[in-house]
């Protein structure tokens, strides 16, 4: 995959060190010289292109339509908006990211300037936060479709509300899919008929509705997981 980063500060710095360790081609533009100069101590050479990244001249010589993806990460979000809205409708990226500055301005990243992805760093500590808080032992594998959905395993434990019913008679939201379940080391792939045990490790495709759901069912019985705490 080739990634095309727009500024050069520490977060793209990290996010490139990261793509790079993962085998695949990055090309970050920036044109601050002290920016510069810690990039030099970062990465390698033949990754960083000098000059404006908000110049299409700049982002053409660093390869902007050959890339997989444009990770906007300048620190105005005006900036951030405009290169995603001009890599889609000018050069056809395919994927666009833009990190957002101003929380304030989160309404604006959507469709209407081609962002696939708004990163706010606040809004994400803030829900993971509140994930470790009211989830409790639900374990979050993996963020689906632009996070709006997630891959969760729990194990459940004994005197659970869940041990002994099937899935079919939990009436579990229909955004919420149990995928497998590990018993005694062996996977079961799960049917409606299926009883849940004590035990069983469940894994679980959902939104955060559902995980509060599941986290209710799969709790331990004083445990008060799932309830207002004060």
């Amino acid at each position: 995959m080739f990634v095309l980063i727009a500024g050069g500060g520490r977060t793209a710095a990290q996010l490139a060190t990261l793509l790079l360790a993962q085998g695949n081609k990055v090309h970050v533009v920036e044109d601050e010289k002290d920016v510069l100069t810690h990039l030099h101590y970062e990465l390698p050479t033949e990754a960083i292109f000098v000059g404006d990244p908000m110049d299409p001249r700049v982002l053409e010589q660093a390869g902007i339509e050959r890339a997989n993806a444009l990770a906007a990460c300048m620190h105005a979000d005006a900036e951030n908006l405009v290169l995603c809205y001009l890599a889609r409708t000018r050069y056809n990226v395919p994927r666009t990211i833009a990190r957002i500055n101003n929380p304030r301005n989160t309404w604006l990243h959507d469709e209407k300037f081609h962002v696939d992805v708004a990163l706010n760093h606040a809004e994400v500590l803030a829900s993971l936060i509140e994930e470790e808080v009211s989830i409790g032992d639900m374990m979050t594998l993996a963020k689906l479709w632009r996070g709006r959905y997630s891959l969760v395993a729990e194990k459940i434990p004994v005197g659970a509300v869940a041990v002994g019913q099937a899935i079919k008679d939990l009436a579990l939201p229909t955004e919420c899919v149990i995928a497998a379940i590990i018993r005694d080391g062996e996977m079961v792939l799960p049917a409606g008929a299926t009883v849940f045990q004590a035990g069983d490790e469940v894994l679980s495709i959902t939104n955060r509705s559902g995980q509060d759901q599941l986290a209710r069912l799969f709790a331990a019985p004083d445990s008060g997981k799932g309830t207002e705490r004060s």
